[in-house]
């Protein structure tokens, strides 16, 4: 490839998006770490996993991601779109294009349809503040970032 096509690929993408090489190997490790949430080995460093079943909003097609959650009382679970870039990752776009068919699932268990929320003001703060307080990691990757990171309550339908 020559220098100046590599050039223009790199000025056509946004600022804060991956690149072709770390978009497959987010690709990769996220089919392997959902295979592991699926035989009921639900945990990364120290953080308890889901898998997010989300729909392309341009697309259409079924989307997996595997993220970290946190409870939110007996039926309920928190997710915050993070991702450390300078916007909010794909899967939240989609998530906000198509509620009505979101779904999770936990370690080992089948998919449940959810109703995702994105919580605001005193409610996200709260939210906020117990997620940071179980895990300071994304609490630092939040106090490097200058948009707010969303939270979203996925409630079991």
């Amino acid at each position: 490839m020559t220098t100046s096509l590599q050039t223009k690929r790199r000025a056509a993408r946004q600022p804060g998006t991956p690149g072709a090489l770390s978009r497959w190997f987010q690709r990769t490790m996220n089919a392997r770490t959902n295979q592991k949430i699926r035989r009921g080995r639900g945990t990364f460093m120290g953080m308890d996993l889901l898998i997010l079943h989300t729909v392309g909003r341009r697309s259409g097609q079924r989307r997996e991601t595997p993220l970290a959650w946190f409870a939110d009382g007996d039926d309920a679970w928190l997710i915050v779109a993070s991702g450390g870039g300078s916007r909010n990752p794909d899967w939240h776009a989609n998530l906000i294009a198509h509620p009505d068919q979101i779904a999770i699932e936990l370690p080992g268990r089948k998919p449940i349809p959810v109703t995702p929320r994105e919580l605001l003001g005193a409610e996200r703060e709260q939210a906020w503040q117990r997620i940071a307080a179980a895990q300071p990691r994304i609490a630092k990757y939040q106090a490097k970032s200058t948009r707010v990171y969303p939270v979203i309550r996925l409630t079991p339908w």
